[in-house]
């Protein structure tokens, strides 16, 4: 699996500094957040220009807003490799994901944990990503939400069943034992926050993560 690090629980006064200790790491995971869409507020595309400086890793940007169509161009513009909005956010999803791919960038969709993965059917054959959330999105630390495997399952098999491209992620509650449930239903890449940034040597545990 890839794990994607979640540096919301980084210390943000010496963040470049945080980054590099999990260089290591193939993608970032940028959290989003509006205080709207979600209660709680992190930061914009300022921040993905500001470690395009420091960081050749794959950017990873999870758009957790409200219209995220009218915001996904300033993601792009400033590096994102990835932008994955939420189903429940969009006002038009399969415009929105062509919004995307125009600018050859990966498309990605999202779900929260109440929302039925079956939502998602009309548009696998044109998503490069889909991010399961195993935790209410908003704020990091909370438990994992066995849910998510079912989804993941259900995912994994449909991209068998019909030889669907796209690559599926899970986000929340992630720790060793987790990952390896979640990679035993065909889970591709895996977001940690907390569970890597509360470790010193945080490189190692994101390769026990993607070894699991």
């Amino acid at each position: 699996m890839i794990c994607s690090p979640s540096f919301l629980s980084s210390d943000f006064s010496k963040l470049e500094k945080e980054i590099l200790t999990i260089n290591k790491a193939k993608w970032l995971h940028f959290d989003v957040m509006d205080g709207k869409f979600v209660e709680n507020e992190t930061y914009d595309h300022h921040m993905v220009k500001r470690l395009k400086k420091i960081s050749s890793q794959f950017f990873d940007v999870h758009l957790m807003i409200e219209t995220p169509e009218k915001y996904i161009d300033d993601y792009i513009n400033e590096g994102a490799d990835l932008i994955t909005f939420h189903y429940e956010a969009a006002d038009n999803i399969k415009k929105t994901i062509e919004q995307i791919k125009q600018k050859n960038i990966l498309a990605g969709i999202s779900i929260k944990p109440n929302t039925d993965v079956q939502v998602l059917d009309p548009f696998l054959p044109y998503l490069n990503l889909i991010l399961i959330m195993s935790v209410e999105p908003g704020k990091g630390g909370q438990k994992f939400l066995s849910s998510a495997v079912d989804k993941i399952s259900y995912l994994n098999e449909k991209r068998n069943q019909y030889n669907y491209n796209y690559l599926i992620e899970v986000d929340g509650g992630i720790n060793l034992e987790t990952a390896k449930t979640v990679r035993e239903a065909g889970c591709d890449v895996i977001v940690a926050g907390s569970f890597i940034f509360n470790e010193k040597d945080r490189n190692s545990i994101i390769e026990e993560l993607e070894n699991v």
